[in-house]
This record gives structure tokens, sequence and C-alpha cells, in this order.
């Protein structure tokens, strides 16, 4: 038969069929992939074109479902056939909006010019820059006069790279990259090459802008992830440089950065989105990378914390002989985050390695007669609790 023998009848049936299988089911079950440009809009819901005429064909009296496999109709054949029965079709739906985890990969992994051998300092200097404005709690939109005075500052004081004061090259690129927002302007916002145009256009439209509101709001809330970050724009960055001056100027210094808990408790998706990060970051990490220059490497923010807070306060040693009742002047616990394994012999930045120990039990992992028998019990503690984090087997 035809498929022009289908009635919206038998279209209404397959659109209940995939409400009732739900869409990826639906899809499944007929072989059919998700639509890449025609989609049936039926009370305000979107429907897979040509999965529904094939559906729809099942509900012809004496005729069997076309799989994907039968279906000789292209999708331009299946809407045309759809618009003729009186449904609403249209092609090209603006695409979802990015998830934060979709948001947190793509700061993670910039598009930067490294025509000089080493990486511009363009996007990361506004990145971090927006980071300390969402810690802080600032205004998420500022306008174009006050984002070209502050980024124009810092470019000019940590640019150590041939940086030009220009900050219409990184907005433009991070809006490009879905990561930056802009309103209230006009036309199309340029790409960040060449030299009037960008200036040009960012000069007479003066739009609004700041970060894309998942990722301010990302910033603002969640300790690790903006640890986790900053973690990686430092090591892929600036691993040869000092970025102390420029995290001073930002407000991301270590005692602004909101690493001290008010309360123990973190969620575990929180403490799974910091590790996955840190993973992220291991995995770009060359080991045929040229040593550092620096003095000392730098070590995870984001894993300390994420250590810190899943000790809740106690030394995690399960045979430690008594906690000190004192606290830091910050009245924190005396605890130190320590690598069971040492990364000089190849241990791991990361929670499941790592360990919080009050000072006499870190004394005795370091130093102690009974320290090898240790280290092999805490390493079974911190992947047993890195494991088990969220769940109800986690020890309290």
């Amino acid at each position: 038969m035809a498929l022009t023998d289908i009635t919206r009848r038998e279209v209404e049936k397959a659109i209940e069929e995939c409400d009732r299988l739900g869409r990826d089911t639906f899809l499944k079950a007929y072989g059919f992939r998700r639509a890449r440009r025609y989609l049936l809009l039926h009370e305000g819901r979107p429907y897979d074109s040509k999965a529904i005429i094939g559906a729809a064909h099942g509900h012809v009296p004496g005729q069997s479902p076309l799989p994907a496999r039968d279906f000789s109709g292209g999708a331009a054949h299946a809407a045309a056939l759809l618009e003729n029965l009186g449904f609403a079709v249209v092609a090209d739906l603006p695409a979802p909006a990015p998830s934060q985890a979709d948001l947190l990969h793509r700061v993670t992994h910039l598009k930067v010019n490294r025509s000089s051998g080493h990486p511009a300092l363009y996007q990361p200097i506004t990145l971090l820059w927006s980071m300390g404005r969402a810690l802080r709690a600032e205004p998420r939109l500022l306008p174009w006069v006050e984002t070209e005075r502050a980024l124009r500052t810092l470019l000019e004081r940590h640019g150590t790279r041939g940086e030009r004061p220009r900050p219409d090259y990184p907005v433009a690129s991070l809006h490009r990259a879905g990561i930056w927002t802009l309103q209230d302007y006009e036309g199309t916002v340029p790409t960040a090459h060449g030299d009037a145009e960008p200036l040009r256009w960012f000069t007479a439209n003066q739009p609004r802008g700041g970060l894309a509101e998942p990722l301010h709001t990302l910033f603002r809330h969640s300790t690790a992830t903006r640890l986790a970050v900053l973690d990686d724009l430092l090591s892929t960055y600036f691993d040869d440089l000092d970025p102390g001056p420029l995290l001073a100027d930002v407000g991301l210094t270590d005692s602004a950065t909101g690493t001290e808990p008010e309360e123990w408790l973190m969620t575990a998706a929180e403490y799974e989105r910091g590790c996955r990060l840190i993973e992220e970051r291991e995995a770009k990490t060359d080991p045929e990378r040229v040593p550092r220059t620096t003095q000392a490497p730098r070590r995870s923010r984001a894993a300390r914390y994420l250590v810190l807070r899943r000790s809740r306060g106690n030394c995690e040693n399960p045979h430690c002989t008594g906690q000190p009742a004192d606290v830091t002047d910050r009245h924190l616990p005396t605890l130190e985050i320590d690598h069971v394994l040492d990364l000089a012999l190849g241990g791991r930045d990361h929670p499941n390695q790592m360990i919080a120990l009050c000072p006499n039990c870190h004394a005795i992992k370091t130093r102690g007669s009974t320290r090898a028998s240790l280290r092999e019990t805490l390493l079974k503690v911190a992947r047993q609790r890195h494991e088990t984090y969220g769940t109800d087997s986690f020890p309290h």
C-alpha cells in the first residue's frame, strides 16, 4: 500500500504510542534514530516524523508497521505527508541548551591561540575573573564598559605572553563556545579574528554580558567544581608562570576561595562531579611533558577539598588512638590531607589515594615503625570511602 493511505487517525494512534512508551523506547521498537531535521509538533510536543509515519502504517487495518530499514520515504516525504494531514512540522528546531556538564567540558577544553608556542591567556584570564565574581555573588551580567575596563586592566598586568589589552577577543571567543552570554545587541557577534571588526562591533553595540548562567551558578555554589576548574586552568595555561598575582587580583587566592566548609555535608553529586573533573585533568596530562620549571608541583586544590569534606572533620585512620581536641585558629580540625602513595613514586593526586589524618597518625604514616602496614590499611580505607561516598554504607 502507499503511505498516502495513512490518515490522521493512524498518526494520532502512533503519537499516543510514543507518549506511552517514551521517545527512546518508541524509536528503538521501530528501529529509528532521532530526527535530524523534521519534527512533528503536536500539542506543543515534538515527535520524530519518520518514526511516527512508520508506526502509523501499522495502525492501518491489515498492515504492519514500517521499521526504519523498510521505510522507503525520506524525511521530507514524511514531513509532507504529515503537513497534508493538517499536522505542524518544523525544521531545524533550536538546539537544546547545553547541560552543566557540557559547559564545564567546554571550559576545560578551550580552543586558544598557540601560534607563539604557548597557549594565549586571553580566555583563561577572563574565566578566572568571572569565577572570582561568581564566588563573591556579584551580578552575572555587566555592561560592556565595565567588562572592558576590568579585563583591559587584567590583560595589561598579566598578559605575559604578548596578549594585547583587547577584551573583545576573549569575550567573542567564549561567546562562540557557548560559555559567555551576550545581550542587548544587533546583528551577529563577530569572531575573534582580525583587528578592526570585533573592536568596532563591541564599541558600537555595547552588549551586556557574562558567564552562561549554569556556569555562574556552579562557580557560586559548588566549591568542588570551582576548585577543579581552577586547577585545570592553572595547570593547562600557567604551568610555567606564577599565577599568584593574577589570582590575588581576581579574588581567587587560597584564603578567598571558600575552601573552609561551613558544614561538613556534601552531596554525592558534587563529590562525583569534582572527581570527574579531576580525572579529566589527569587524562589531559602528557606523561612525556617537559618537567615543570616551577619550584614545586601544584597539588590539586579540588582533591584536597573533597577529601577534607569527605572526612567530616574526623581522622580517617580507623585505628586512630585519639584525635586531638584542639582546633586551628579558624576553628577547624587539625587535619592534614596526605597522599597515601607518594606522587613521586607514581601515586595519584586523586581522592581515592588521599586521606585525612590527624597530626599523630600522619607522623606514624610518615616515619613510624608500623608505617608500611598502616599505609596498606589507609590505601584500602581511602578507596573504600571514595567508592561509597554518598551511599548508605558510607561510615558517618
